[in-house]
């Protein structure tokens, strides 16, 4: 049953990610990228995965959709235009196609290497205490990476200049 429920998750999400890059329109296309997340999400649920289901959810779903959103608001809709016709989407196929069958491959072999079919999850004690114990100053750093990313990112939207009104 379960291998059965990963499958369609599977699917779903493979499907929602193959309508991020082939929509057309960007809102419907932030859309397929929501849907192929939660899909992430339920894949991590059963894998026991909980904390790393709901920060799926949570930061992904809920924070990059909506910047991305805000984004598609402050930008003229003009300039994709321009920039969403190309030549270049079969070299791009090519590209994803030999990534996808690399990573695959890794992951078959990476199977057959520890040749076990138990899965057992980490307890969220021990999650949060590695967490905010070891990795409590990567976190702080990279928070301020993204509020400095999401500041200039308002200030080029703005226009950037003290000598407008």
């Amino acid at each position: 049953m379960d291998l059965v429920l990963f499958y369609v998750i599977g699917f779903v999400t493979l499907l929602a990610g193959a309508g991020v890059v082939s929509a057309r329109n960007v809102v419907h296309a932030a859309l397929f990228l929501l849907t192929s997340m939660a899909g992430v999400a339920a894949a991590f649920v059963l894998l026991y995965a909980e904390f790393l289901a709901l920060v799926q959810v949570l930061i992904y779903g809920g924070a990059i959709v909506i910047v991305i959103l805000f984004a598609l608001m402050l930008t003229r809709h003009g300039e994709f235009q321009v920039t969403a016709e190309h030549r270049r989407w079969p070299v791009a196929a090519v590209a994803s196609i030999a990534l996808f069958g690399l990573l695959a491959a890794s992951v078959v072999l990476d199977d057959r290497a520890r040749g076990t079919d138990a899965r057992v999850g980490v307890g969220i004690n021990r999650l949060g205490a590695e967490l905010f114990e070891r990795w409590a100053v990567p976190f702080e750093i990279a928070s301020i990476l993204l509020l400095v990313a999401m500041i200039g990112a308002i200030v080029i939207a703005r226009g950037g200049g003290s000598d407008e009104p």
